[in-house]
């Protein structure tokens, strides 16, 4: 019998026993004083035996939840006197309360957590940061049942160790209490001749004094961390955000929409890197490369004699005009007209409540601010590889700029951008070299995942260099050469134009973050509510991390702004917890939560349920039939820890699973939704499909077959009973079912 399941019947016939035998009634206060006089003798004749079954009592009737802990307390106190009464039942308590909490863990956390992860996702955090704290609170409060305590502490991940002894402490007071008035048993006439009105209001302030402590070193912490600066008499403003690419603008439009007064302050271009010289960009190429690539394979859907000739310059006029269709969602004028004053200029803090602006004619103008956003962004990341300055390197800032296009470019880095502007240039015609110093491209994804888009790109002609690692840059033969080493030794690759694409650097320098003494290191730290030492100063985007992604920045800013504005109420914890990004090459490659490699990293078991997107009628009508969806579940649960999806149209289909994490919906839900017929997002019902025939075991199989023969009559009716036995014994024994090949759709022939 499953372990779980046999915990669960001993727990539910020892409290049906308790309250079937009516066994409450030997811990009532009657009872107890009646046989006070009996128990005291066979104390005295018999100390060791009454002490080990008092303790036998009291932890099964703690452990099972049941009623009687405050009698039994009681009778400690009439029985062993103060000392050694309190230390039986503090003893007794706490492990019955450890077991109870154990139980609780084992049989019911996994289950909680699958049906509501993102409830106790924060919950865990808090835990984890303060649990000791609140446990600790509560313990002391009589008025809150104590197995309550002991079940929902269990749900958690709190240390066992730390539940017992922040538990043995925590209940110490009221144990004294109880037991010193068992004491006096034989005037005692009720349990609410202990708990005084007075006494229990005293309880209640001793339990929330832990809090209100805290909350006055909160307190003075901040007031300390302020020292030395002088605070301005009022505020010109209630915000100023310091960059205009995502996080500024979500920050600074929160703001304006609750009718605050806010500055936003921008030194280059609104809209930041995504508008100008990320995501739009480089999408606008990627879909001009991808035609390109589609006409040079028109045959394959019978188009003869189709050709095209690269115009470049018309390509990157092209990507120009689109940021230009695009600028006036981001625009001076549209954040205006919203209500925030839009300020041209380089901005530095002066202190934690001014900020001074430097416009383009060096004019300086100083603003006090309740509350600052920084919100700089970042920048390509240049490695300091001899030569490499010489030569002007391209980085994803620059290479828009480019007129004419490369004959032989060289682009270092083998993650999202170098692989993005990678496939854009090679099927736009240059010759492209990859050079990756890690064993493969998009090492943050599975091995599947980059083998899949290295295959591609070597079919595409791109010569991917993995395990390269990039030495110096020098000129020989009137040629520039990045000089590169292997494990088949040394070799120059001469090139035309070099691209720089590994990774990004937060932009810190030049704000007054040192001379504030706000914490840098690759972001500036922040906690989780977003602030730097500082509480009024905030951080939120690429200059804080974790994620550079633009709809992470817009998520940040949501609570980088809420919390400068309203935390004096209340404040939020930033949420990491359902984080997708994709890479927009072809095929595309999107993510949500764990992959395998993660999976394996932080020890967390999981099953993995893969659909080769191969299968799928829609993809193989478009010609684009290559790829899987990767699902990641708990063992045996439909769960999802994380999806990967390589294929056409990744980032759209990838979308179904955020919208199920998030809101904790499993596979069994997704594979019950109707998804349209033929669409790309069937894939992701069929890769439910392939979860839910996992969980199929031969057991059933045999039993469902013996059933259908009995039906049809082939068959006596003890062919059915013996497979029930098959069923019963062959739970763990999966099946697996000969064609993989999802049921047809509705209307639709089978295959």
């Amino acid at each position: 019998m499953n372990k779980k399941i046999l915990i669960v019947v001993v727990l539910v016939v020892v409290i049906a026993a308790f309250f079937g035998l009516d066994l409450g009634r030997f811990l009532t206060l009657e009872f107890i004083k009646a046989q006070q006089a009996e128990v005291a003798a066979y104390y005295s004749a018999h100390p060791v035996a009454t002490i080990a079954g008092f303790l036998v009592v009291y932890i099964a009737a703690v452990a099972a939840s049941v009623p009687g802990a405050t009698i039994l307390t009681l009778a400690a106190g009439a029985l062993f006197g103060v000392v050694m009464g309190t230390a039986i039942v503090s003893v007794a308590s706490t492990v019955g309360a450890t077991l109870a909490f154990l139980a609780s863990r084992y049989v019911l956390r996994e289950t909680v957590e699958t049906k509501f992860q993102k409830f106790l996702a924060p919950i865990n955090a808090g835990v984890e940061k303060e649990g000791a704290l609140y446990l600790f609170t509560l313990r002391l409060v009589p008025a809150v049942p104590f197995f309550l305590i002991n079940l929902a502490m269990g749900l958690t991940k709190m240390k066992t160790w730390t539940f017992f002894w922040v538990s043995q402490l925590g209940m110490l007071f009221g144990t004294i209490i109880y037991v010193n008035a068992g004491t006096q048993l034989a005037s005692i006439n009720s349990v609410r001749d202990i708990l005084k009105p007075g006494l229990l209001g005293a309880f209640v302030l001793l339990g929330i004094a832990p809090i209100i402590a805290k909350k006055l070193v909160d307190f003075i912490k901040a007031r300390k961390v302020y020292a030395g600066w002088q605070r301005p008499k009022s505020y010109s403003r209630n915000m100023v955000v310091i960059g205009a690419g995502a996080a500024g603008l979500v920050s600074s439009y929160i703001a304006a929409a609750v009718k605050a007064k806010v500055t936003l302050i921008e030194r280059h271009k609104m809209g930041g890197d995504c508008l100008n010289t990320g995501c739009v960009p480089s999408k606008a190429m990627i879909k001009s490369a991808k035609l390109v690539e589609q006409i040079q394979h028109a045959s394959d859907y019978g188009l003869a004699n189709a050709k095209a000739d690269v115009d470049f310059a018309a390509i990157m006029a092209r990507i120009k005009r689109v940021i230009a269709d695009i600028e006036p969602h981001d625009s001076i004028a549209r954040y205006t007209a919203l209500g925030v004053e839009c300020l041209t200029g380089s901005a530095k803090i002066l202190s934690p409540w001014e900020v001074e602006v430097t416009d383009a004619q060096n004019n300086k103008t100083v603003l006090t601010t309740k509350n600052i956003v920084i919100a700089a962004g970042a920048r390509p990341f240049v490695p300091p590889i001899p030569g490499l300055a010489d030569v002007v390197p391209l980085t994803s800032d620059t290479v828009w700029n480019l007129t004419a296009l490369p004959k032989r470019l060289v682009v270092l880095g083998g993650g999202p951008i170098g692989c993005e502007l990678t496939q854009c240039f090679a099927r736009l015609g240059a010759n492209v070299t990859q050079v990756e110093m890690a064993p493969r491209l998009m090492v943050r994804e599975d091995a599947d995942v980059s083998a899949y888009v290295e295959a591609k790109f070597r079919s595409e002609k791109v010569d991917v260099r993995v395990g390269h690692k990039a030495l110096a840059v020098e000129r020989r033969d009137g040629q520039k050469c990045l000089i590169v080493e292997s494990a088949n030794g040394k070799e120059a690759i001469p090139f035309d134009e070099i691209l720089c694409a590994v990774g990004r650097v937060a932009n810190m320098t030049g704000y007054g973050l040192e001379e504030l003494g706000i914490v840098t290191n690759r972001t500036v730290e922040v906690n989780g509510h977003l602030e730097t030492k500082f509480p009024n100063i905030f951080a939120a985007g690429d200059v804080a991390g974790p994620y550079q992604f633009t709809h992470t920045a817009a998520h940040m800013a949501w609570f980088a702004a809420v919390n400068a504005l309203f935390g004096k109420f209340k404040k939020f914890t930033v949420d990491y917890s359902v984080v997708p990004w994709a890479t927009f090459t072809d095929p595309e490659v999107a993510r949500v939560g764990l992959n395998e490699q993660e999976a394996l990293e932080k020890k967390i078991p999981f099953s993995a349920h893969r659909y080769g997107i191969d299968d799928l009628d829609r993809a193989i009508a478009d010609g684009t039939a290559t790829g899987f969806v990767k699902v990641l579940t708990s063992p045996g649960k439909d769960n999802i820890l994380g999806v990967t999806i390589v294929g056409d149209h990744a980032g759209d289909l990838l979308a179904e699973y955020v919208l199920a994490m998030k809101h904790g919906l499993g596979l069994n839900k997704i594979l019950g939704t109707i998804h349209t017929y033929p669409t790309m997002s069937e894939a992701n019902k069929y890769a439910a499909g392939v979860y839910k025939r996992s969980t199929v075991t031969h057991g059933q199989m045999q039993f469902a077959t013996a059933y259908q023969t009995w039906m049809r009559g082939e068959a006596g009716f003890g062919s059915v009973l013996g497979a029930v036995g098959a069923l019963l014994s062959d739970k763990r024994q999966y099946y697996t079912a000969p064609e993989a090949h999802p049921a047809p759709a509705e209307g639709k022939a089978a295959h």
